[in-house]
Parts: C-alpha cells; sequence; structure tokens
C-alpha cells in the first residue's frame, strides 16, 4: 500500500511573473510537502530576468536542491516534457534532465510523446519513441530515477494507446505519470484507467476540470496545460486517492492548477480528504 502526499507543479505561479524560488517558497506557504519543478534547455529571457519559474538545466542543479532545503519541501519530480517522436531533441533533453533530477533529487522525470512531425507514419513513430525512450532508460536505470509517460498527445489519449507506448521499452526506469485531468478530457473514464495504471504508477498530475471546460472540449481535445481548483471540477478526489493508496509505491499528488488563489484551494481540498 502506497503513502499519498500532496505536491504542486509550479505552473501555479506561471502567471505571477515571479521567479523559481519565489514559487517554491509560495508552496511552502501555503502547505505543499512537494514541489514539481519546470526545467528547459538553454537560455530565455524571463527566467533569467525572473519573470518565470522555469529552470535552465544549464544552472547548477543545487540551485533547485537549495531553494527546497530552505523551503522545507521535497521534490516529487521534475516536468520535463519533450517530444518523444523527435529524437533529435527528445534524447539528449531526456538525458540531461535525468542527470539533472539525479543531482537536484527528484525521484521522477515527466514526459510525454510530444506533437509529431506530420510527414511520419504511427508505426515510423513508435520506432523514434523506442529509441528515446531506450537512450533515456539507460541513462536513468543506474541513477534510479523513473519516467514518467504522461497521457497528453495523440498516441496516449486512450488507455490502449498509452500501454502500447509504455510497452515500447523493457525497463524499470519507465513508469506512469498519471493525469487525471488530460485522460478525462480525451473522453475516458479517470478512475478506471487510473486503476488499470496504479502498479506502474509513479507520479500524478491532480488536474481538475470544471463543469465549463468539460462541456466545451471533453472529446475535442487530448489535454490541456492547467486546471481548475481540486475540488471545484469533475475529477473524484476521494476515489483517486483511494487508488493512489492501492499502488506499489508512495504517490505524490502534483496538483496542475492556474493561480496561486486555485492552488490554496486544492490542497485545503485534498487535506480534508487525506
Amino acid at each position: 500500500m502506497g503513502k499519498v502526499s500532496i505536491g504542486i507543479n509550479l505552473e501555479f505561479v506561471r502567471h505571477s511573473d515571479k521567479p523559481f524560488e519565489w514559487g517554491v517558497a509560495k508552496a511552502a506557504e501555503l502547505g505543499y510537502e512537494y514541489v514539481e519543478p519546470m526545467v528547459h534547455w538553454g537560455r530565455e529571457l524571463l527566467s533569467e530576468a525572473g519573470y518565470f519559474h522555469s529552470v535552465s538545466m544549464l544552472d547548477d542543479p543545487l540551485r533547485i536542491r537549495r531553494a527546497c532545503q530552505k523551503a522545507g519541501v521535497r521534490l516529487s519530480g521534475l516536468s520535463a516534457h519533450t517530444p518523444l517522436t523527435k529524437p533529435e531533441i527528445g534524447v539528449e533533453y531526456l538525458k540531461q534532465a535525468i542527470r539533472f533530477a539525479a543531482e537536484a533529487g527528484a525521484p521522477v522525470v515527466n514526459t510525454d510523446e510530444g506533437p509529431k512531425q506530420p510527414w511520419t507514419s504511427v508505426a515510423e513513430d513508435h520506432t523514434l519513441i523506442k529509441y528515446t525512450l531506450m537512450e533515456a532508460s539507460k541513462v536513468a536505470e543506474p541513477r534510479g530515477i523513473r519516467i514518467g509517460i504522461e497521457p497528453h498527445q495523440q498516441y496516449s489519449r486512450s488507455p490502449k494507446g498509452f500501454d502500447r507506448l509504455y510497452r515500447l521499452v523493457n525497463s524499470p526506469a519507465i513508469g506512469v505519470n498519471f493525469d487525471t485531468g488530460n485522460s478525462y478530457l480525451c473522453g475516458h473514464d479517470p478512475l478506471r484507467w487510473l486503476d488499470a495504471v496504479k502498479d506502474r504508477l509513479v507520479h500524478l498530475h491532480a488536474k481538475d476540470i470544471s463543469v465549463e471546460h468539460s462541456n466545451k472540449e471533453r472529446g475535442k481535445v487530448t489535454g490541456t496545460p492547467v486546471g481548475c481548483a481540486c475540488g471545484d471540477g469533475v475529477i473524484d478526489w476521494k476515489e483517486v486517492i483511494a487508488l493512489c493508496r492501492k499502488a506499489k509505491r508512495d504517490i505524490v499528488l502534483s496538483v496542475e492548477c492556474g493561480t496561486v488563489e486555485q492552488a490554496g484551494r486544492s490542497i485545503q481540498h485534498l487535506r480534508r480528504l487525506l
């Protein structure tokens, strides 16, 4: 039986125009035990100027570790989404993210298959994804890092398609980062899907979907960046927690919402259920 804890993806401060360290401190202030930072390649203006929460993988990984230690929170994983269908990007991006996670102290690196090229076939894409994941798994295995594959794009939008991706590479490093909101918006029952993958679960994106959002986009999209506050939407969090408690390892519910205010209401709701 797995322990269930509450964390938050730092996307909740995306519109606050604040740096990474501010986001970590705010998460701790709200009462979160874990944070999931987003990392990127290279350098870009907003995060360098302190107006965005993402951290460059050219920075020292200890920057992340120190910020978490100062705030009194832990890392649930890194958000390192890169197109697995494009190995010229995905292979080196994931390998660097895994090495970065190992030194920063994050046990999981989360990703998805990403948007595909318009000229590749389904079979070709799965070969490319297999190559990317195999290369990444060889770096992750000796470091004890899990790669959390998330349902988010064209091939992972159904349980059958998602399972095909998961089984491309037979490695203990490959796991599931389940997203409650994406699975719902794809048109599926997130509880039934979560139950089917709970033995492979390494991380969970706790994303709720408002009724308005559901009415507008369900069955028309493969996912969404962030949801509403947990408890304000359609997801049954009591049942999500019950299923996570049956997982083989401890699971962090990493809340994915869009504002600081939503983050505050999310943790209040989830705490009552835990």
